[in-house]
């Protein structure tokens, strides 16, 4: 199963009753930055943007044949072909990591046309070519949001072209005041969507996802909207990646929720390590942020076999491998990343037959690793 088939379930189970919608916290003056943010890796090239990185022309051509249409769509063909706005903004990001603008073009020009079609600026997250009309949920996706507006900022930087800039602003200003719940212990908190996982809708809220934390986002996105605060989600996603360990793997859960005192697995979702969850480390690795106890749990788990599956948290027992192999680049390039582990030569390949979202996962894996962990690729 896919991440969003859980996201689509609870909506399905839930949203449709749920009225209020989260409290809407006001953006927030980034703050000094403290020893949080000093964690980093030790990085080959930290000032490098995302623009042109991806220096794989053949990998991009086929990922794009496969997963994009003419009209713009990202289409997730694991999940009954329809669209996400995660997907969408992934497109975005290896568009421009691929210098292909054009298709930059079409996702976008798809996006905006077809999934913003809420009140604010946010993203509608599914998009169904079998439902009349296609937006069969309303409600948004935070990570989806973010990755399109930082999509829209790398354009904007790459390119030149200041309406990426103005539309990026004005997604990152709405992801501040609507998904940031402020004033709590461990920082600013991104909820999952605006309606459904604050305190008011769940007796366990707020319910988190923390690979909903796109941490190479939050570095780049102060460029179009500086009042929100970024430093603070990223400082806040470390704090938690720690304090939300559970179990003998010491592995965060895809779902989490404070129950007394104490991050542990929400409640209604697996008590698991899995689809969801494996995008912590490769997100810490795009930006290079969190130290060696962060990665810790995610190198003990790879460390002697990189093949990706489910980790059962209530005993620590991992589950049977994903199946594609794609999903394994992660793995490798958290060891390259803490462990300077060369990478093997397939890394730089991709399978033939791979589904939307590992062959997403895996060429964000290249594009970190040819910006940040060159020395890793080398003989």
């Amino acid at each position: 199963m896919r991440p969003r088939i859980a996201h689509t379930l609870y909506f399905i189970g839930l949203l449709l009753v749920a009225g209020a919608a989260p409290a809407q916290a006001p953006a927030q003056t980034p703050s000094a930055a403290p020893a949080a943010t000093a964690e980093r890796l030790d990085l080959d090239a930290s000032e490098r943007k995302l623009g042109g990185s991806l220096a794989s022309p053949d990998l991009w051509a086929r990922y794009k044949a496969r997963f994009i249409t003419q009209s713009g769509r990202v289409v997730d063909y694991a999940n009954g072909a329809i669209s996400h706005s995660e997907g969408q903004g992934y497109g975005m990001l290896l568009a421009v990591a691929a210098n292909d603008h054009e298709a930059f073009d079409r996702i976008w020009g798809f996006t905006r046309a077809n999934m913003m079609t809420r009140e604010d600026q946010l993203i509608a997250w599914r998009w169904d070519p079998r439902s009349r009309p296609p937006v069969t949920d309303m409600n948004d996706a935070s990570d989806g949001d973010i990755l399109v507006a930082w999509g829209l900022t790398e354009a904007a930087d790459y390119w030149g072209d200041e309406s990426y800039r103005v539309a990026a602003r004005r997604i990152a200003v709405e992801i501040g005041r609507k998904l940031l719940l402020v004033g709590g212990e461990a920082g600013p908190l991104l909820l999952p969507a605006v309606a459904g996982f604050a305190k008011e809708d769940r007796p366990d809220g707020p319910v988190l996802n923390l690979s909903y934390w796109v941490f190479p986002a939050f570095e780049r996105l102060p460029q179009v909207a500086p009042e929100v605060d970024w430093n603070g989600l990223i400082q806040s996603g470390l704090t938690l990646i720690k304090a939300a360990r559970v179990g003998p793997a010491h592995l965060p859960p895809d779902w989490i929720s404070e129950q007394n005192g104490r991050w542990e697995p929400a409640t209604g979702f697996a008590r698991a390590f899995s689809y969801n969850a494996i995008r912590i480390p490769l997100y810490m690795a795009m930006a290079g942020v969190g130290d060696r106890a962060t990665f810790a749990p995610f190198v003990a788990l790879w460390a002697q076999d990189p093949a990706l599956g489910p980790v059962n948290l209530d005993d620590g027992r991992r589950g049977a491998p994903f199946g594609d192999r794609d999903y394994d680049a992660i793995a490798e390039l958290t060891l390259c990343a803490t462990r300077k582990t060369p990478l093997n030569p397939m890394f730089f390949t991709a399978a033939t037959n791979a589904n939307y979202y590992p062959a997403t996962l895996h060429l964000l894996a290249i594009v970190a690793a040819h910006l940040r962990y060159a020395s890793c690729s080398k003989s």
